[in-house]
């Protein structure tokens, strides 16, 4: 695969996966717009697996803090102290994590394929834009995710596995959630950031086996250069979105996501393909 091609993929994944725009969507985007052939499923497993390591990095006093939470929380148990809120933050993790797992099963189950459609694409860039618009700008921003229930982290959940749909955007959707509760901007891509950790964990362990199973590996040199640029990639793109989310809002996205749904819907439905 030439080296623009695997920069492209890399840059797409990377920089997408982390702002609300759909990494999925724009990975659809690329061979429609170039006309370059479908990737492959190593090179989706392989770039994947380069932004799990992106939010890992970043957010490694998080990852470490709630391993020593989790681990120290059996002794705690055991002498009746109360856990702390490490701890409860994995619970909300966890929880936050099923609708997705579910979801994730009925579409392998019924859309083996994937709903890869430009106009599936197209209407979903646009309507989840305007629903990140509207929890943005009239819901509170006074909360962190310590003030949010088991029920609020379901909810956001809920939104984390509408974006199994693509241009819905995975990080944007439970962002919008999330800024629906009333979460700060920042804790809401924090919390939505370190829900990538086992949301992108699993769907690159099942993508692994699918990779195993065919038992092509002729693109491991070219899934290891483009993991590699997609870490690279995925890191800027998180230290972008939390500095920029400490002093501004989410309408660029948003004002991103209407021209290019309107792009899509003119090719779409002007007859253009």
């Amino acid at each position: 695969m030439p080296f623009v091609h695997l920069v492209v993929l890399a840059a797409v994944q990377g920089i997408t996966e982390f702002l609300p725009i759909s990494s999925s969507g724009h990975l659809i985007l690329v061979p429609f717009f170039t006309g370059w052939d479908d990737q492959g499923r190593m090179i989706d497993v392989s770039v994947h697996l380069g932004t799990l390591l992106a939010v890992i990095l970043y957010f490694w006093r998080d990852v470490f803090a709630m391993t020593r939470s989790f681990g120290r929380s059996f002794r705690q148990i055991a002498r009746g102290r109360p856990l702390d809120k490490e701890f409860w933050l994995i619970m909300k993790l966890i929880v936050a994590s099923i609708p997705a797992v579910a979801a994730g099963l009925l579409i392998e189950t019924y859309f083996p394929d994937g709903l890869r459609a430009v106009a599936i694409v197209a209407w979903t860039t646009i309507i989840f834009g305007i629903l990140l618009f509207i929890a943005d700008k009239m819901f509170m921003t006074i909360r962190r995710m310590d003030h949010i229930g088991f029920g609020g982290a379901f909810f956001i959940g809920i939104f984390q596995a509408m974006a199994l749909i693509p241009g819905t955007s995975r990080s944007g959707a439970t962002m919008t959630a999330a800024r629906f509760l009333g979460v700060e901007r920042s804790e809401a891509a924090r919390f939505s950031f370190l829900m990538a950790i086992p949301t992108i964990l699993g769907a690159g362990i099942l993508e692994s086996y699918k990779v195993y199973q065919s038992g092509d590996f002729s693109q491991v040199h070219d899934a290891v250069i483009c993991g590699s640029l997609s870490f690279v990639f995925g890191l800027a793109a998180i230290a972008f979105m939390m500095a920029w989310l400490r002093r501004a809002s989410l309408t660029p996205f948003v004002i991103y996501r209407l021209c290019l749904g309107a792009l899509l819907m003119w090719i779409v439905y002007g007859g253009l393909i």
